[in-house]
């Protein structure tokens, strides 16, 4: 039990290390905004619960599947999302640039689709836990457009 445990922490916690570094959200509240941005504590509640959604889906293949077994597509496109993922606070808050977090938001949104893809091949019913991250970085990637194209 305690090994499950360990593992899905394991899954869970590279998911947050964006979050080590600080947000500047006097940046993000001065830019001009399009009027469907939702209010600031959506983005960590959503976020947190997608997180928790990936970790859930990653540890049961990891859990269901020996290392080697896993495709190499798998391992790559979960790579590629979380480097994506983990490159957007980095780009568009600490760099201010709203251009390189669209470049990010759309390779978040790219690699997502790949990813449920790819975990829908291994395990149909947990690509069903990757929906909501579909469509958060849908959502997530046209208000990045849209931020950009209004500043």
């Amino acid at each position: 039990m305690f090994k499950k445990f360990l593992i899905f922490i394991l899954c869970l916690i590279p998911w947050f290390l964006n979050n080590i570094l600080p947000i500047d959200y006097k940046y993000f509240n001065q830019l001009s905004l399009p009027f469907f941005t939702p209010p600031t504590p959506f983005y960590s509640i959503s976020w947190i619960l997608i997180y928790i959604l990936l970790a859930i889906t990653i540890y049961n293949i990891f859990i269901s599947y020996k290392f080697k077994e896993i495709p190499i597509s798998y391992k790559i496109s979960l790579l590629i999302n979380y480097l994506f993922n983990q490159s957007y606070p980095i780009l568009f808050f600490n760099l201010k640039n709203p251009f390189l977090g669209l470049i990010s938001a759309t390779g978040i949104f790219i690699s997502t689709l790949f990813l449920y893809e790819e975990t829908s091949l291994l395990e149909s019913k947990q690509s069903k836990l990757l929906t909501p991250y579909l469509l958060l970085s849908l959502f997530a990637l046209v208000l990045s457009i849209s931020i950009y194209l209004i500043n």
